[in-house]
């Protein structure tokens, strides 16, 4: 049992943050308030059984590559605890599980789930032909948000689209944090990223990515039009970007790593901010 719940990463919740919080803005700024309680448990569920199937598909898929990584030698599919044909099944049974809940909500977000499957079960296969998984990921992560307002309203206003570039602008920025500490064995044995793409000018792109985010944050609170609470979340958000800046420099993988593990602090920052403004 401990082997499966490795390989579904629920010893390890940083990834189920990091989709959690996006989801969460969806949600309360489709209800401008309080979702319905129904789909606040749904989306919920959703995202913890999602991520742990994107976790298994990921191991799957890099299941012959994970050995000659340090970090990834001894997930279960490496050490032999899960086969892979126990690994798929595991899969497909959270896909239906997953399934079952957006049944519960309406037409337009079971349509949209089938897409954000799609994704899901394409990115970890997009590291070996294209230098930009983390888009793909951005995109898959980014689908909760139109998710969110077609179960929420019945419909996806033109401006969900800024909601869903906030989520793959910082997907782009904490996943490529990610694979800034893996560059080296990724080199090695052959996996493509924004870190490789970038190499040395890496800092650059993730600092842009940052000014972007934070324009993206504003514009959404224009639209939303969230009071002063959200504005100060977004200075406390500015200060965790410096933060990370400061630990880029120092080019080390652990501190990469490092910065990866502190941006679920924006997202719950920023969720912070647009939870104080709609609810209170």
């Amino acid at each position: 049992m401990n082997a499966y719940i490795r390989l579904m990463r629920l010893n390890k919740p940083i990834g189920t943050y990091l989709l959690l919080w996006p989801t969460y803005w969806a949600l309360f700024l489709s209800a401008k308030g309080w979702p319905d309680i129904d789909l606040l448990i749904i989306f919920t569920l959703g995202v913890l059984v999602m991520r742990s199937a994107g976790c298994v598909i990921n191991d799957y898929a890099d299941r012959n590559i994970d050995q000659d990584i340090a970090r990834t030698k001894d997930r279960p599919l490496i050490t032999g605890e899960v086969s892979p044909k126990s690994a798929l099944r595991l899969f497909i049974f959270l896909l239906i599980i997953a399934f079952g809940l957006v049944l519960l909500t309406n037409a337009l977000t079971i349509k949209l789930s089938l897409i954000a499957l799609a994704l899901a079960t394409l990115y970890p296969f997009t590291k070996r032909w294209t230098h930009l998984p983390q888009v793909v990921l951005g995109v898959a992560f980014g689908m909760s948000v139109p998710m969110a307002f077609s179960a929420q309203t019945g419909s996806i206003p033109l401006y969900a689209g800024w909601i869903f570039l906030a989520t793959i602008v910082w997907t782009l920025i904490y996943d490529t944090f990610y694979a800034m500490a893996d560059r080296d064995e990724d080199i090695k044995i052959g996996v493509k990223s924004t870190a490789i793409l970038f190499e040395k000018y890496d800092q650059i792109f993730i600092t842009f990515l940052q000014i972007l985010l934070i324009i993206v944050f504003v514009v959404i609170g224009n639209l939303f039009d969230l009071g002063s609470i959200y504005y100060f979340s977004l200075v406390i958000i500015l200060i965790f970007m410096i933060y990370h800046q400061l630990l880029m420099k120092k080019r080390q993988k652990e501190l990469f790593f490092k910065a990866f593990l502190n941006n679920n602090f924006i997202g719950m920052t920023a969720f912070i901010g647009i939870f104080l403004s709609v609810v209170i």
